[in-house]
């Protein structure tokens, strides 16, 4: 009798055209932002960018103010004194505020970054295939941490896919922003 009970409740379910989806988060990776809990996130299995899996940050309201991400720290290391590029693979679909990876350098003091790169000056928007995308950033001596991962602001579902760090040249360009070594352009000339 049971398993009749069962087998109706999901023809049911089915019939009403919902689909229940729960994701598992990836081992090592938490939430975080200023509405976490307005998003799912987790692996979503099959659909990497080679046909493996991904991360995903869905959202689960169709209004949201504010963001989740996907994210993860880690000891400075190897990286110190060095200039770092964070590089992955980005989809969307319908994201209607923006999205994309995020870097971000910190300093010993509580909420000192030192370097940071969110890309929401070349955000990911409404609905495109994969792409590679990278962040460039500087990662000073007195580094502490090292925090990233994947944002969606707004609606929308983001995938995200072989991330990858590696040390660059000195020479090549950053991207994001980061506290200067002393005041710059005070006379707003550039």
């Amino acid at each position: 009798m049971k398993m009749k009970n069962v087998t109706a409740m999901i023809a049911g379910v089915l019939f009403a055209g919902i689909v229940l989806v729960s994701y598992d988060l990836p081992k090592g990776w938490f939430k975080a932002g200023s509405q976490p809990d307005k998003y799912e996130m987790g692996i979503d299995k099959g659909v990497g960018v080679k046909g493996g899996n991904a991360a995903i940050i869905k959202s689960e309201s169709k209004k949201i103010r504010g963001f989740g991400t996907l994210m993860q720290s880690c000891q400075p290391g190897k990286y110190l004194g060095k200039k770092v590029k964070m590089s992955g693979y980005l989809k969307s679909e319908d994201v209607k505020g923006w999205a994309g990876f995020w870097f971000r350098v910190d300093g010993k003091e509580r909420g000192e970054s030192l370097s940071f790169d969110n890309m929401h000056d070349r955000a990911v928007k409404g609905t495109t295939e994969w792409k590679k995308y990278e962040i460039v950033l500087d990662v000073p001596a007195e580094a502490t941490n090292l925090a990233y991962g994947a944002l969606l602001a707004g609606t929308g579902t983001l995938w995200f896919d072989d991330i990858q760090f590696e040390i660059v040249e000195t020479n090549e360009k950053s991207t994001g922003r980061f506290r200067p070594d002393e005041p710059t352009n005070l006379q707003f000339e550039n």
